[in-house]
């Protein structure tokens, strides 16, 4: 994978000095293309768990190599009490887990997170990484393998959010997974942000 990103891309890594060595981190993401994962799971310096759709499992050959990556399935749409335990096993062994907190693609800019993120971080009580990867858009077709386009993945320094007491309101939960997007979006161009247009580091300016 490393041979195969030096050979094809201009892969670049901002800020790798902010991931945490050990202790359970869950690893928040956008996501514009199937290539983000591996990408991530390379440029970040640590094994890396990740979540992926249901959909993936159910081709032997794709379901093979993507459990070999260290994925786990989650239903997307819906609370998926199974995929949420898997998820806290590995925080609770002191592992780093990849979540991508849209559930989806957003090849047009960030678009709302889903609370599932939220949930977890405060459930089990650790921090959060923020990553942004921009330039995998351009990884389509052929003719990219010519181009060896520009691939970045920034990561920004870890944060907390607010412990609950008890369980969370939706509001509350809506504003927590708000304050993971805009930690996402303000290491992303203005192109990139969509609904997060308007990051904390934009309205001091």
């Amino acid at each position: 994978m490393l041979l195969m990103l030096a050979a094809l891309t201009r892969w670049e890594v901002v800020g790798k000095e902010n991931v945490p060595r050990e202790g359970g981190l869950l690893v928040v993401a956008n996501h514009i293309h199937a290539a983000d994962p591996p990408l991530i799971g390379v440029s970040l310096g640590r094994k890396m768990v990740f979540m992926a759709k249901e959909e993936l499992f159910r081709h032997p050959f794709v379901a093979y190599f993507i459990r070999r990556f260290g994925a786990f399935p989650v239903r997307r749409g819906r609370m998926d009490r199974e995929a949420l335990e898997s998820a806290q096993d590995v925080l609770r062994r002191g592992q780093a887990l990849v979540m991508f907190p849209e559930s989806k693609r957003s090849r047009k800019g960030l678009q709302r997170g889903m609370p599932g993120a939220a949930m977890l971080a405060v459930r089990a009580g650790v921090p959060l990484l923020p990553v942004a990867v921009t330039g995998t858009e351009r990884v389509r077709g052929t003719a990219w393998l010519l181009k060896r386009p520009r691939l970045r993945v920034t990561i920004g320094k870890p944060f907390s959010l607010a412990p609950a007491n008890g369980s969370l309101a939706k509001e509350e939960l809506a504003a927590l997974t708000d304050d993971i997007m805009e930690h996402i979006a303000a290491l992303l161009p203005p192109s990139y942000r969509g609904v997060y247009g308007k990051t904390d580091e934009d309205r001091k300016n």
